[in-house]
């Protein structure tokens, strides 16, 4: 009994794993047999099969068929680009083949007229006190013109402008100490300077003499005396009608300069900080003729003299002009200016009113004011 149970158990478990084996070989044929069919769909074996003639039949009236559908549906781009390649073509042999043609339109002669030469009045460019004391004159005209040389009005030279329009006069004699006034005239149009020049030739030397352009709009230095003494400059020394004299000149800042008439003292004036001063002072009238000595002296805080600009002169005739013309400097006003030349700052007004200043409060450096001392 106990070994006819056994037996059915093994009998049963061997079936089982026949079974088993069978799916599993079934299962593999099956996905051997799916890949085959899948490579061979994708041709991996590149094996040739013999194709059936009508498939072939087939294929070509599909692509004939699929030619005549492109040419139907792009024939009209097609045409278009042919044409433009024609008409490039015919385009090229043209401009090839045929020559070209080109006329010139007429045009008249020129008609060529002289050039009216701008009308110029003559004009001085340097008047120069040499060494020798004589003088020398250098301008310009019209070129190519004859230039007369006027000297306290009388006619000394006449000279001959070069192709640029200029000449050199230098007297062969040397002028005697004084001064002269010199102007230009053209010849041949009989045109007188605008502008002339007041010389003044110092007994002492050229060191000590001036030379001054005057214009409408003021008065221009060409050469000025060379006073100075170390830090002590004199730029200008003016001696008017109404017998008041201006020194303005530069020195250290915030020391005293004092002035002093053939020794005689006159007054004395503060250095700005900007190395300015001007000192005005009644010195009456001067005898024309008549030989002065100037000393204008800078003093320490001390008082002590550390710098001495002495200037000996010979008085001139005076020329009658009314004016006399000022350069502002750093640091001036209208007051300070008033009250060197005419005595006193609140006639400032005077100077804003001849010279047209809207706000007296405002100058700037290097503005030339007319002083109007006679008024």
């Amino acid at each position: 009994m106990a070994a006819t149970n056994i037996g059915k158990i093994k009998h049963s478990t061997d079936e089982l794993i026949n079974d088993a084996v069978n799916r599993q070989q079934s299962w593999l044929e099956k996905r051997r047999a799916f890949t085959r069919r899948f490579l061979q769909k994708f041709n991996v074996f590149n094996k040739k099969e013999e194709k059936n003639p009508a498939d072939n039949t087939k294929t070509q009236i599909f692509k004939e068929s699929r030619n005549r559908t492109i040419l139907r549906g792009y024939w009209f781009p097609i045409l278009c680009a042919l044409l433009v390649i024609l008409i490039a073509v015919i385009v090229m042999l043209f401009k090839i083949n045929t020559p070209v043609k080109v006329i010139a339109p007429s045009v008249p002669d020129p008609i060529i007229r002289p050039v009216a030469e701008k009308q110029t009045t003559p004009s001085f460019d340097m008047v120069r006190i040499e060494k020798s004391g004589n003088i020398m004159i250098a301008g310009r005209n019209v070129r190519e013109s004859n230039i007369s040389i006027v000297i306290n009005k009388k006619i000394v030279a006449t000279e001959h402008t070069n192709k640029d329009g200029e000449f050199v006069y230098a007297p062969t004699s040397v002028l005697k100490p004084g001064n002269y006034v010199i102007s230009l005239i053209d010849t041949d149009k009989n045109i007188k300077s605008a502008d002339s020049v007041f010389v003044y030739i110092s007994e002492h030397g050229y060191k000590n003499s001036v030379s001054l352009l005057m214009t409408k709009n003021g008065s221009k230095i060409m050469q000025s005396p060379e006073l100075l003494d170390g830090d002590l400059v004199v730029s200008k020394i003016d001696y008017l009608d109404t017998g008041r004299m201006v020194v303005t000149g530069r020195a250290l800042p915030r020391l005293r300069v004092s002035l002093s008439l053939n020794d005689k003292y006159i007054g004395f004036a503060r250095v700005s900080d900007y190395k300015n001063f001007g000192l005005g002072a009644d010195i009456g009238k001067l005898e024309s003729g008549k030989e002065y000595k100037l000393n204008i002296r800078l003093h320490d805080g001390e008082g002590t003299t550390v710098a001495n600009v002495e200037h000996k002169f010979v008085m001139p005739e005076m020329t009658g002009d009314d004016n006399t013309f000022y350069t502002v400097r750093r640091g001036d006003c209208l007051w300070i200016i008033a009250r060197n030349f005419l005595r006193r700052g609140i006639l400032f007004t005077m100077i804003a009113e001849r010279n047209t200043i809207k706000n007296p409060d405002l100058i700037y450096p290097d503005q030339l004011l007319q002083i109007p001392t006679k008024d």
